[in-house]
């Protein structure tokens, strides 16, 4: 890599680091972070997976390819192929030729699409894996130091933008069950006046006509509310 593409790659990392703390959706950072990628890399082919602890598996999330094939929803358990080896390893793999790799398990995929040498890094932070990032070359090539730690550097910052939104849901998630406990207990608090009604048989009432009306408690909470200002 000469010392211009080096500087391109600067500036691509620069622009994912502004995204990843920007507050774009995470589908739309991905999808930056592969596009961005392939154009650095001068790479055919990007495509990035993410982990879901729960069933053990990566799914392909984003990928720059228009190509239909690649694009349909594909998964992979880990230890399975390439993508699940890099994150069963927690390390990098490099094939030459992904048609003369035993991991590799899309080798029709790849003949059809002319993808010749891989590099696949892990994403991860804090020795956490959520997730593998790949590039395809359309001709056999040796990827150098430079792009390997280039490449590494896109897969960390990936890494990082994935667990930041996952932080951000858990907050926002035990944030409204706060404002939910408390709208509850003002709710209780005006019925224990209104119907002469214990704190129990208050929170009952709630949750009855929460199941009732199919609405949640939180809603029956700010009715209540609401008529005590009428």
């Amino acid at each position: 890599m000469n010392s211009e593409s080096y500087e391109k790659s600067i500036e691509a990392l620069t622009l994912i680091s502004k995204a990843i703390t920007s507050d774009q959706y995470l589908e739309d950072i991905l999808r930056l972070i592969v596009i961005v990628t392939a154009q650095v890399m001068g790479t055919k082919v990007c495509s990035l997976w993410l982990l879901d602890d729960k069933t053990n598996s990566l799914t392909i999330r984003a990928t720059q390819s228009l190509n239909s094939e690649y694009l349909k929803e594909r998964s992979l358990k880990v230890g399975e192929g390439i993508v699940g080896t890099v994150a069963q390893q927690n390390r990098p793999y490099m094939a030459l030729n992904v048609l003369e790799a035993p991991l590799f398990k899309e080798k029709d995929l790849a003949r059809k699409m002319g993808l010749v040498s891989i590099l696949s890094v892990p994403m991860s932070i804090r020795d956490r894996v959520v997730g593998v990032i790949n590039t395809y070359t359309s001709e056999p090539h040796e990827f150098t130091e430079t792009e390997q730690n280039i490449f590494t550097t896109v897969a960390n910052q990936a890494a990082v933008a994935i667990v930041n939104t996952e932080l951000m849901v858990k907050t926002k998630v035990i944030q409204e069950e706060l404002e939910t406990r408390k709208l509850v207990e003002r709710a209780k608090e005006v019925l224990l006046r209104r119907r002469n009604l214990s704190s129990d048989q208050a929170f009952r009432w709630i949750q009855k006509r929460s199941m009732d009306s199919r609405k949640s408690m939180r809603e029956i909470a700010e009715a209540v509310l609401l008529s005590e200002e009428i």
